[in-house]
């Protein structure tokens, strides 16, 4: 796990070697281990590189890495099946000089070329300069664990990890007016219709699961996705049995390659069902004592430290937690914002911020947890009515008793005749949601009308295009939702130098949920039926069988009743005021603290967006 940044220009007297070494210091969090630098002859591609030691502590694991004398390296992640794929290469007659998964992403790339995609269970982010050809073939992982940045124009390519690498190179920090007002309005951090946009202009991220090739002879460069999940491939005939084996043994398979580490080992452990389930199966592949991390909320009727202390106790876990409160989060706003480098939609991640904190105060540099367990496999109650809408259009919903038996699960989720004429008429629902959100947005009354008026003719919220829980699943773990999460993993996890491994993000595995049937992820009122029934053995029934589900939350509506955090929701009230966003009367409307979760948080956006004017 790294930090990497690049330049390549027309010529040689734009950027220099200072300029990279700016980039890569502003990178330093991200790898404190060690760092270094290469300039080709004329000075016209340049790579740098932060590195995070995890395999192959030795100085062989050293980036920028050369490879047969034509192709130059700088990658950050993990390749977690590089045993298997080097074992594979070396029969292709291929050599190696280093243990690293770095070494066999380039031979993949000179064996496989863009096809070497298809080999990778990982999350990455890497760049390879071509010495021969004069290309960088640059690639992120299928679900966006790993970023990459980039700004281009007719006279120079820069990329980087994090965008601070750019604005340490020269890069203009342009707010993107039009990200900032979807973010106000509707709480979007992201632009499902344009993935590469972010909250400044000029500057791109890659999307997920997607390659870039630049030219350095045409000075230009293309983009394509290389990777998705297949909607229509669906296993009907597939028994129970069939479906909780194959699942667990993926899991199990998922687990074990994201072990791989010569560098201590641990997990975050929240104390819901995800969590805890990669705790039950890390203790069945290593027998040894394993380190918990657990972010807790003292007095909070949704702090969950209990839920992890028992498994804690059951599994004898090195158990450490952080008691998180709102008057430390004042303290360390500064800091989260400057890591996070984008408006946030809550406190939890200065919850998780924290707990990524406790891992480095423990030298433990690697943590795997349970994130994207709840996208695959509809863990939040928002998925049932995507469900019921499914079973309503087959004439399955009241004989199969699903909405009694969610009721007596304590499921509030309700099912009216709006979700009746959702589900015989998507096209015409999602016409109608676009158009309440977009009126929603325009009714927003703190907002100046100029802002409004310049920025409301690109406002977007994005529907799903299949209205059934798979094609939701798909939308929040592909279109808009996960890759946010993974975004606020990677900076809070990159900032104290931790690296976090995601086992239900293995693509295998999320493939084969994907094609299982939507009973497979909701039955009898319990969302992620395949997941508990697979660890139904091995966690306590109060893990398996909770009815409440949590989501990690702090308690944010607390936390806004500060004093402190009160005056920053005002000072950030003030700077948009000035930047002509918020009307100057909202200076005069005493703030309204919301949990976590609650829609139209408006203060907490105030407070996150103005960062951006920094």
């Amino acid at each position: 796990m790294c930090g990497i940044a690049g330049i390549i220009q027309t010529h040689s007297k734009q950027y220099s070697g200072e300029h990279l070494q700016k980039m890569t210091d502003a990178l330093a969090h991200r790898g404190p281990d060690g760092e270094g630098h290469w300039l080709n002859d004329d000075e016209t591609c340049m790579l740098g590189h932060r590195r995070l030691s995890i395999i192959d502590l030795s100085g062989a694991g050293d980036q920028p890495m050369h490879y047969l004398g034509r192709y130059v390296i700088v990658h950050n992640g993990e390749i977690y099946n590089y045993i298997e794929l080097r074992k594979g290469l070396e029969q292709k007659g291929y050599t190696f000089h280093s243990q690293t998964d770095t070494e066999v992403i380039v031979a993949a790339y000179d064996y496989w070329n863009e096809d070497c995609l298809q080999h990778f269970d990982g999350m990455f982010a890497f760049a390879i300069w071509d010495e021969k050809e004069k290309t960088v073939f640059a690639a992120r992982d299928r679900f966006g664990e790993k970023p990459f940045f980039y700004y281009y124009d007719n006279n120079r390519f820069l990329f980087a990890s994090e965008m601070k690498a750019l604005w340490a190179a020269g890069i203009e920090k342009t707010p993107n007016q039009k990200m900032l007002f979807n973010f106000i309005t509707i709480g979007y951090t992201d632009n499902p219709e344009r993935p590469e946009e972010t909250f400044y202009d000029g500057i791109y991220k890659l999307p997920a699961a997607s390659f870039l090739k630049f030219s350095f002879i045409y000075f230009s460069y293309s983009i394509q996705q290389y990777w998705d999940i297949d909607l229509n491939n669906q296993q009907n005939k597939i028994t129970d049995k069939e479906a909780i084996e194959k699942f667990a043994d993926l899991l199990n398979t998922s687990v074990t390659r994201r072990l791989r580490s010569d560098v201590a080992v641990g997990t975050s452990l929240s104390g819901g069902l995800d969590s805890s389930s990669v705790v039950s199966q890390l203790l069945t592949i290593q027998h040894s004592l394993l380190t918990a991390f657990t972010a807790s909320f003292p007095n909070f009727e949704k702090d969950e430290t209990g839920y992890a202390k028992q498994v804690a106790k059951q599994f004898n876990l090195q158990h450490f937690t952080t008691a998180v409160s709102g008057n430390e989060l004042m303290d360390d706003w500064e800091k989260l914002c400057y890591h996070q480098e984008e408006p946030f939609g809550s406190a939890s991640i200065y919850a998780q911020y924290k707990v990524f904190e406790l891992a480095k105060q423990q030298n433990i540099k690697v943590l795997l947890d349970g994130q994207g367990a709840d996208e695959i496999l509809a863990g939040y109650h928002k998925y049932y009515k995507w469900y019921w809408q499914e079973l309503f259009r087959k004439r399955k919903l009241y004989k199969s008793k699903e909405l009694s038996a969610a009721k007596q699960s304590g499921v509030a989720e309700t099912f009216d005749y709006k979700n009746m004429i959702a589900a015989y008429f998507p096209v015409f629902a999602s016409v109608v949601l676009e158009r309440q959100y977009l009126l929603k947005a325009i009714k927003q009354e703190d907002l100046t009308k100029d802002f409004v008026r310049q920025q409301s003719r690109e406002a977007y919220y994005t529907p799903p295009e299949h209205f059934d829980l798979n094609g939701q699943l798909y939308f929040n773990t592909r279109t808009h939702g996960l890759e946010e999460l993974l975004r606020y993993a990677d900076r809070n996890s990159m900032a104290h130098g931790r690296e976090d491994r995601l086992p239900f993000l293995s693509y295998e595995l999320v493939e084969f949920v994907f094609s299982l049937p939507s009973h497979f992820k909701i039955r009898d009122g319990w969302t992620k039926w395949l997941l508990r029934q697979s660890m139904g053995k091995s966690l306590p029934a109060e893990i398996v069988w909770r009815r409440d589900k949590v989501g990690f939350e702090p308690p944010q509506k607390q936390w806004m009743e500060l004093a402190a955090v009160k005056d920053a929701i005002h000072e950030a009230k003030k700077k948009l005021v000035s930047e002509n966003i918020l009307k100057a009367e909202v200076l005069n409307k005493p703030s309204v603290p919301l949990a976590a979760h609650e829609a139209d948080n408006y203060d907490w956006r105030y407070l996150s967006a103005a960062v951006i004017f920094k």
